[in-house]
């Protein structure tokens, strides 16, 4: 190195020290160097954006319908109180899916048992019902409860909140009134407290509370005047994110007293169609699982799972009872 010139050896060290630079480079890639951006990502970016598996928005949950915070049902012990004499009603139910009669017998201090139901089956929420289907169908449910013993002027009919919001309904309504019908349309929050009225016994009327999971809506309500409304168990149809939903529901289940959360009486079509597995017998009331326990077969029942699991994890409730025989338009005849 004596006879190089002073360039020549800065010009050597300079190579070294860069050749050393790629060496390590090469064979160290964890070793990050001053001045460089050495940073190695060590986790997946999120690929999951609201409204998609894997995240709900609520922080909890990992799917869709099934709440992190799992619990075992508290059993449930209780005979509904049965009518002494008492009269027979009907009712005639326009939902936002399709028509509902349902016979009640009903005594003087309210007390009240379902006689006979019939749910059926129309194309109300798509938008294709005609005239004459709504006629004929209204004049078939009228006949049978005449001819199971209810009075003529004991037969009413009741739009629900859900299903007014359909665009056929005013052709529907109006069909009713040709036919020289009373058409009694409720609010959402006159169709919770009806829900609540068929659907919460006297007995816990100091503890609990009652969802009712429709389809077009869902309705939360408590003594003396709680009335919510949040989406129903069709919110897909309107494009509404789930995890928007998801907190939706859970931020007015939220508003439910703490003294009134040890029981939900929980109705409405998802809450049926879960009901059904566990159903003992012919039991008129039926503990559900907790929502972690349900695995969700087609877009509705996912989105009544999102709507339960949010309500159980606002209120805690380890207790859901689906009675099989209440429906807010019973509690419309007992309102009578």
């Amino acid at each position: 190195m004596a006879r190089l010139t002073t360039f020549s050896r800065l010009l050597i060290t300079l190579l070294i020290v860069v050749g050393v630079f790629f060496a390590v480079r090469q064979f160290l890639p964890g070793c990050n160097l001053p001045g460089t951006d050495g940073s190695v990502q060590t986790e997946q970016p999120s690929t999951n954006t609201p409204g998609t598996s894997g995240d709900n928005g609520s922080g909890t949950s990992s799917t869709w319908g099934k709440s992190s915070a799992a619990f075992t049902p508290d059993p449930f012990n209780y005979t509904a109180q049965s009518p002494v004499g008492g009269k027979l009603k009907g009712v005639v139910e326009l939902g936002a899916t399709g028509f509902n009669s349902f016979i009640v017998k009903i005594d003087s201090k309210k007390n009240w048992k379902l006689e006979k139901a019939e749910f059926g089956v129309s194309l109300v929420k798509e938008g294709l019902a005609t005239d004459e289907d709504v006629k004929s169908g209204l004049r078939r449910y009228i006949s049978d409860m005449v001819g199971f013993g209810v009075g003529a002027r004991d037969i009413h009919f009741v739009v629900s909140s859900g299903a007014q919001k359909e665009a056929i309904m005013p052709k529907i309504n109006a069909a009713l009134s040709s036919m020289g019908y009373v058409v009694n349309v409720v609010t959402p929050e006159q169709e919770a407290k009806l829900a609540l009225r068929s659907a919460l016994p006297s007995a816990f009327q100091s503890r609990s509370f009652v969802v009712d999971i429709g389809s077009g809506n869902t309705k939360i309500s408590w003594l003396p005047n709680g009335a919510l409304e949040a989406p129903g168990a069709k919110y897909y149809q309107n494009n509404l994110n789930p995890g928007t939903v998801f907190q939706e529901v859970k931020g007015k289940a939220s508003q439910i007293p703490a003294n009134l959360r040890s029981t939900c009486f929980i109705i409405g079509g998802v809450p049926y169609e879960l009901a059904k597995q566990t159903r003992n017998g012919k039991e008129r009331y039926t503990v559900l699982k907790a929502p972690a326990d349900y695995k969700a077969d087609g877009a509705k029942q996912e989105a009544g799972l999102n709507i339960y699991a949010a309500v159980a994890e606002a209120t805690g409730c380890k207790q859901f009872v689906f009675d099989w025989d209440a429906n807010f338009t019973i509690g419309f005849l007992l309102n009578l």
